[in-house]
């Protein structure tokens, strides 16, 4: 009898979330499939690193091998729309288009629908988390975004994704930029040495489901 409880402990210990275990955190990157993808997917591989892709789907419909390759490499895709608009300022009915439509193409592409999208540049309001929880998707924004889009050093880029490290963390880059991709290297190594581990928002979220229209990581009040 005591045998088997021992077992049962060790069941329980064995399931527990891979984030409880280890310190965690989540690289995003926006606004491709790009030129630079690539050489960003042979660095995460190189350093066995998963992250989340969140594309266009004017994008995927122009390189559908790349979209195929970062699922293929265990990496996550979400649907950043098709034309990277300000939801807010759309009829509800192009907010409808820009999202499905993006997702019709990624499920053409890889076979599945997203599951997740990412508002361009953060804009939500009630409204879009409305229409977002119709079509099921949640949204997720980030705990720190690099800026890198502006920033354009990678010696600058590096630093910002490096203050921003924290466990749990959901860090916004952009893999259409080219100093994020040549900042990578570096970045993932400086936090391996720090114990974090590489993963997608999906095992982030260690097994909760999130409500379509939700909000992910929270805003402050």
């Amino acid at each position: 009898m005591a045998v088997k409880t021992v077992a049962a402990v060790q069941t329980v210990k064995a399931a527990k979330p891979y984030c409880a275990r280890y310190k965690c955190i989540a690289l995003t990157f926006d606004d491709g499939p790009w030129p630079y993808t690539p050489a960003l997917l042979d660095t995460l591989k190189k350093h066995k690193a998963k992250a989340t892709f969140f594309l266009l789907g004017r994008k995927v419909a122009n390189r559908p091998e790349l979209t195929q390759r970062i699922v293929r490499e265990g990496h996550e895709i979400g649907n950043h729309t098709w034309n990277h608009p300000d939801l807010t300022k759309l009829p509800d009915e192009e907010v409808l288009s820009e999202l499905t439509s993006t997702s019709d193409v990624i499920f053409e592409t890889i076979g599945r629908k997203p599951e997740i999208m990412r508002p361009p540049n953060g804009a939500t309001n009630a409204r879009i988390s409305g229409l977002t929880a119709q079509l099921g998707l949640p949204q997720i924004l980030w705990t720190g975004s690099t800026l890198d889009w502006q920033a354009r050093n990678t010696k600058v880029i590096a630093a910002r994704t490096l203050k921003l490290a924290k466990r749990d963390g959901v860090i916004l880059l952009h893999d259409i930029v080219p100093e994020t991709v040549k900042a990578m290297p570096g970045v993932l190594s400086k936090l391996e040495k720090q114990h974090y581990k590489f993963v997608t928002l999906t095992t982030l979220l260690q097994g909760r489901t999130l409500r379509g229209g939700e909000i992910y990581p929270p805003r402050g009040k």
